[in-house]
């Protein structure tokens, strides 16, 4: 996979640095050159790149400022002496933060958050939207958005559908379906039950409500499903 990038910085010396850096590094093509937030406006506009690594103490349009206009595509590493400026900068959503000077190695992290960013983003945009299963001699086709939740038993499991009063039983194990299923949507939370994190509505006692069924997080999976919770949860 490559990346395509803008390097923007008014220093001549720190723009010669990063377009070696850029050089040197196998998955970063550099598509835009520019020695102020100003000249790059039209092209980030025009052609949005992966990534763009961004000076912030600029003339006229400064970093930050320019972040703010940059599409949502683009991902932003912040390259600056300031390093006052970190905690506004994942305001604005960026990737990550250079503080100057910073050696190659510093730069290949930074890059390599990106191009992991943009594998994952590729990963979920290429997940399927439904799956199928085997129940009573037939093959279903189930859509993920349909899946509340899933119960596994003995020698079978039983899936959860929205608006449909009885489940899907298939002769699958747990083991197997959550393999199948992409983890950025569905989360194991017991032995028996794997839940659609979108499907979550009310969480009582360590256990998901689903309607009348109560289903208990495990103490195996308790701490990434308070992690999954925290980063949702407003305080």
């Amino acid at each position: 996979m490559t990346l395509s990038c803008f390097i923007i910085d008014d220093e001549p010396l720190a723009l010669g640095l990063l377009e070696n850096y850029v050089s040197k590094t196998p998955f970063l093509k550099l598509t835009g050159k520019f020695s102020s937030a100003i000249s790059a406006s039209s092209a980030v506009s025009d052609t949005p790149p992966d990534v763009i690594f961004l000076d912030i103490q600029m003339a006229e349009l400064n970093g930050m400022e320019f972040a703010r206009l940059v599409p949502e595509k683009s991902k932003i590493i912040f390259t600056t002496a300031f390093q006052q400026y970190a905690i506004e900068g994942y305001k604005v959503n960026a990737l990550d933060y250079l503080l100057k000077p910073f050696s190659y190695s510093d730069f290949l992290l930074a890059a390599n958050k990106a191009l992991q960013w943009q594998q994952t983003l590729e990963k979920a945009l290429n997940q399927p939207d439904c799956i199928y299963v085997k129940s009573d001699y037939k093959l279903i086709q189930i859509q993920l958005s349909k899946i509340l939740y899933i119960e596994g038993l003995k020698d079978y499991l039983k899936i959860y559908i929205e608006d449909q009063a009885l489940p899907i039983v298939s002769h699958i194990t747990m083991k197997t379906m959550e393999e199948m299923l992409p983890g950025q949507l569905f989360m194991r939370v017991h032995r028996s039950f794997i839940v659609h994190k979108e499907k979550i509505k009310i969480v009582e006692n360590n256990r998901i409500i689903f309607g009348k069924v109560y289903i208990p997080v495990s103490d195996s999976y308790k701490e990434s499903f308070q992690s999954f919770l925290e980063k949702r949860m407003l305080v």
